[in-house]
């Protein structure tokens, strides 16, 4: 049996920041099957992404709060061990699907653990980390949950329409990662990492976040714009707006005093973005597919 702090520190409700990937994959997919869309869902979000988070808690060894865990507890060796056994039982799972995802969930579990394992550790370079972090969770994810979702090889995946959304799934996330790093700074140093947020500084994360999430929302309405409909375009940014009102908010708390930038507005800011994009790509997908045309008939 299992201790409590290895299960906190998996971190398996933290998967949901994560989920927007996996629905605009689905949202965008013309091979949808039931038992696969199942199959992967469960791949990542409850298997590698907590094998991710427990085997970086295991090395990072954190004392202060850390992306879903307020109040870390002391981690155990039990932990490392069961990260592995996690990433083993998603790759077992993924082959189920077909080789190409599965090859993909293992090269996936690799560059995790480049990021805090010792003998690499990725987080220690604040433009490296920051730029193979969100190349990975967006780019190399949507392709690979594309290629679950659809049961298609790489020939298949590496076409300019799938490489399009997938290059926009890392913009948002270039975009908006040194915020989840933006309250770890006296934590991170100490242990000699430089992240991108503690390079750019409170307000300078704050300053190339928008910058760079406003880039990142001007491609998905042209992407929308060109190949679906300009209305879904307009109601992306609408869907966004929350997430932009919190941003505001926030900055001007920050303007005020240094110390709100901390790990509760962190946290309130990721969960209203992660659910407004959740919710858009579920509306999208039911839109777009005349799902819900087919609800409102009747059928």
């Amino acid at each position: 049996m299992f201790h409590k702090s290895t299960w906190l520190h998996l971190r398996i409700p933290f998967s949901f920041f994560l989920l927007p990937v996996f629905l605009f994959a689905v949202s965008i997919s013309p091979n949808l099957n039931p038992d696969r869309l199942l199959i992967v869902f469960v791949v990542l979000h409850l298997f590698i992404y907590p094998a991710s988070n427990g085997y970086n808690s295991y090395f990072d060894r954190d004392e202060n709060s850390i992306g879903g865990l307020k109040n870390p507890p002391k981690v155990r060796k039990e932990l490392y061990f069961t990260a592995l056994i996690f990433d083993v039982i998603g790759i077992l799972l993924a082959l189920q699907v077909n080789l190409t995802f599965a090859v993909m969930v293992f090269i996936y579990g690799l560059v995790s653990k480049a990021y805090s394992h010792p003998s690499i550790r990725l987080k220690k370079y604040a433009w490296i980390s920051w730029f193979i972090a969100g190349l990975f969770q967006g780019f190399f994810t949507f392709l690979m949950a594309y290629a679950g979702i659809n049961d298609f090889d790489s020939s298949v995946i590496l076409q300019s329409k799938t490489l399009m959304p997938a290059m926009l799934s890392s913009l948002i996330l270039w975009g908006s990662y040194p915020m989840t790093q933006i309250y770890q700074h006296e934590e991170d140093i100490k242990r000699g990492d430089r992240t991108l947020s503690y390079v750019l500084g409170i307000r300078g994360t704050f300053h190339f976040t928008a910058i760079f999430f406003t880039m990142a929302v001007g491609a998905y309405f042209l992407y929308f714009s060109q190949f679906f409909a300009v209305r879904y375009g307009w109601q992306f940014i609408l869907a966004l707006l929350p997430v932009l009102i919190y941003f505001i908010y926030w900055y001007v708390q920050v303007r005020r005093s240094a110390t709100a930038a901390d790990y509760t507005h962190t946290m309130r800011l990721n969960f209203i973005s992660a659910l407004c994009l959740n919710a858009f790509f579920i509306y999208f997908f039911l839109d777009h597919t005349h799902v819900l045309q087919a609800i409102r008939a009747g059928y």
